[in-house]
């Protein structure tokens, strides 16, 4: 037992008292005695210290688990203000941008913003697939962020569409920034298997007091789309008048849905003659547009709205159903024999929807036409640049037994080595290699050298562009078989056919 008068019970309470309290750095002095007391003493120290060790391991982890959870909120905060492809800026944060530029600059002058969009990036990303096109976006944000300035915000909107805010710049010297941007942009971009270019269009948008980021970043898209009126690699201020613009657009855009969901468009047809007999061996199916209050428009004013509004594979629909059952009516009339064949342009859109093969089967199920009868033309571009979507699309087609032919051979992709291996039969040649036949006496050899080249592939060629007897007749010279062109017919509606099928029966098609 100990004697109730030994100090050491009353520092053993106290000391017990300090470590419940949370002193775990409290210590009991241990006497000379060495007896049971001092062993307890000794314990409750040993016991301190144990709980001292526990509580410093737990405030490491507690200390570690906030930073990470403070390191989580941080990149989480980033990525809500991040593209998550480019590394740059996204939209909120361009806004949040834009606004605190607006808030600061009051006094030294007003932020600029400028807004760019690649020029026929859609086609790459549906020819050669997302991922070369998500390699294309990334080379494209690397490429303005090395063309601005440390202080400017460049954010990437979504899509193809990309921003930068420049606080506190004058218009002129963010015209020369955007300058700088449409020159980096417009050298040539390494892709694994080939080399594309991806030039832009810029809109350029100065802030005035009181307008809202959103009016801003809506003005420089407005005057982007401007810049793409003008054509490839432009900058273009913004100017009130362009709202008007833009306006009518919006309503060319809204009256091309209603006409194609109506009876607004129509289908002219321009003859594919044989150039030995005169014969008209098919025709070309040409969509126009009968405005209520414009008159007629023609494709190369509402094809690009259509293209930029998601509206063109609908289009196409129609002009195919159009077209396909218009040839059945000359059939059903014997003013056609099995042999004549429809044109019909498709876009490189339709091959990336695999609803396009069942499109074209229903039609041809429909209709009752032989599938040899209808040709599917698609560009050049549109063919070589195409992936493996593209080229199962196309077997598709070959196998419901539709005829393909490469429209605008010889603009600057033709090659021996896609004209072997495409699944085409006819190649279209571009009016630009014929344009210098009865004039430039190199031009019948160039133009023999093409035909050379497309038959050695095991294809035949339609001459497009002929505007001249001299034209007609040096290629028929040269041994070509087919042509079309304003000599022999402008596009006329279907109303106009049978005359032209009578008089080029009787008179081989000579006006």
């Amino acid at each position: 037992m100990f004697a109730d008068d030994d100090p050491r019970l009353s520092q053993l309470l106290e000391g017990i008292v300090r470590l419940a309290s949370g002193d775990l750095q409290s210590r009991i002095e241990v006497s000379p005695a060495r007896d049971e007391l001092d062993a307890i003493i000794m314990g409750t120290n040993l016991l301190a210290e144990d709980l001292q060790i526990i509580y410093e391991e737990l405030e490491q982890r507690v200390e570690d688990r906030t930073q990470l959870l403070h390191e989580a909120h941080r990149e989480m905060q980033k990525m809500a203000m991040q593209d998550p492809l480019t590394g740059l800026a996204n939209r909120s944060a361009l806004l949040a941008a834009l606004k605190s530029a607006q808030d600061h600059d009051a006094a030294g002058g007003q932020p600029v913003i400028l807004l760019l969009d690649l020029d026929a990036f859609k086609s790459i990303n549906d020819s050669l697939g997302h991922a070369a096109g998500d390699q294309v976006l990334t080379t494209v944000a690397r490429r303005i962020r090395g063309a601005v300035r440390n202080t400017d915000v460049v954010a990437r909107l979504g899509g193809d569409e990309f921003a930068i805010v420049m606080p506190a710049t004058g218009a002129d010297q963010a015209a020369v920034v955007g300058q700088r941007v449409l020159a980096a942009l417009k050298e040539p971009i390494e892709l694994p298997d080939r080399t594309i270019r991806c030039g832009a269009s810029l809109g350029l948008s100065v802030g005035e007091p009181g307008r809202s980021p959103d009016d801003l970043l809506m003005e420089a898209d407005v005057a982007m789309y401007a810049s793409k009126a003008e054509g490839q690699n432009r900058l273009h201020v913004f100017e009130p008048g362009l709202l008007l613009v833009r306006r009518l657009r919006s309503q060319l855009l809204d009256d091309l849905r209603a006409a194609v969901k109506g009876d607004g468009l129509m289908l002219h047809y321009q003859p594919v003659i044989e150039l030995d007999t005169g014969r008209i061996e098919g025709v070309e199916a040409l969509v126009r547009w009968q405005h209520p209050t414009r008159g007629l428009i023609m494709p190369d004013e509402f094809i690009p709205i259509a293209e930029d509004a998601g509206l063109i594979s609908e289009l196409g629909l129609w002009v195919l159903t159009t077209a396909v059952h218009q040839l059945r009516r000359w059939v059903d009339d014997a003013l056609v024999d099995s042999s004549f064949s429809v044109r019909i342009n498709i876009s490189a859109t339709d091959l990336q929807s695999l609803q396009f093969i069942e499109d074209v089967r229903g039609v041809l199920r429909e209709t009752a036409v032989r599938p040899e009868q209808v040709v599917l033309e698609l560009t050049e571009a549109a063919i070589v640049r195409g992936n493996e979507l593209d080229r199962y699309s196309l077997g598709g087609l070959r196998g419901l037994g539709v005829g393909i032919e490469i429209d605008d051979f010889g603009t600057g992709y033709s090659s021996i080595s896609y004209l072997r291996r495409l699944p085409v039969d006819r190649v279209k040649v571009d009016r630009s290699l014929i344009e210098g036949l009865g004039t430039d006496p190199s031009q019948p050899a160039l133009v023999a050298a093409v035909l050379q080249l497309v038959r050695a592939c095991g294809l035949e060629a339609v001459w497009e562009g002929v505007e001249t007897e001299v034209q007609a007749e040096q290629l028929r010279n040269l041994g070509c078989l087919s042509a079309q062109g304003y000599y022999f017919s402008k596009p006329v509606s279907p109303e106009q056919i049978p005359d032209l099928l009578a008089r080029s029966s009787a008179e081989g098609m000579r006006t």
